[in-house]
């Protein structure tokens, strides 16, 4: 299949848009600008059935242009260092706190996840225990590790990406793959 430069309708740039900001951008380069809902349809220009240059396909359309967005700070989270994660899970580095989330639903859990890392940033705790668990065998409707699964994916977010600067799986002591390590980002 030829590839067509330049020939992104609306739809498809809007959902380029939304794949793309999910993303951590390169040095330098930034997330593209969600083009407007009343933004023109670019179609793509005719092409001829045999698909080669100088058959009479017409010139493609011009891309829609984007919008350069405002510069805002990016903070970005990194893997908790392989000499820190040694240090807390030989207890040389002492965990500060550490939360529970067992048995608690999605909405429950981000709630108290969020007043609890944000408490451990006011008192300027470093490194906290999270405790997702495992999910178990008997998990309702097929929805084993939920929180498991969504912890990370909640960290990246807007809400607690100013909360915390890094995280890692747990030692199998600390909760293994049912617990995380998370360093609270510095207030301030």
């Amino acid at each position: 299949m030829k590839r067509r430069r330049g020939t992104l309708s609306v739809e498809d740039a809007r959902l380029w848009a939304s794949v793309a900001r999910s993303a951590v951008p390169l040095k330098g380069k930034r997330h593209p600008v969600m083009p407007p809902e009343d933004a023109p349809q670019v179609k793509p220009g005719p092409t001829s059935p045999t698909g080669r240059k100088g058959s009479g396909a017409s010139a493609p359309s011009l891309p829609v242009p984007l919008q350069q967005p405002a510069q805002q700070p990016r903070l970005s989270q990194h893997p908790i260092e392989r000499p820190t994660r040694r240090k807390i899970s030989n207890g040389r580095l002492p965990i500060e706190a550490r939360i529970d989330l067992h048995e608690m639903t999605q909405g429950v859990a981000h709630d108290a996840l969020v007043a609890f890392l944000r408490q451990a940033q006011v008192m300027g705790l470093r490194h906290v225990l999270v405790i997702t668990g495992r999910g178990g065998s008997g998990g309702h409707f097929g929805s084993r590790g939920v929180l498991r699964r969504v912890v990370p994916l909640w960290f990246g977010g807007p809400e607690f990406r100013p909360l915390v600067s890094g995280f890692d799986s747990a030692e199998r002591h600390h909760g293994g793959d049912g617990a995380l390590y998370v360093r609270v980002r510095r207030f301030g």
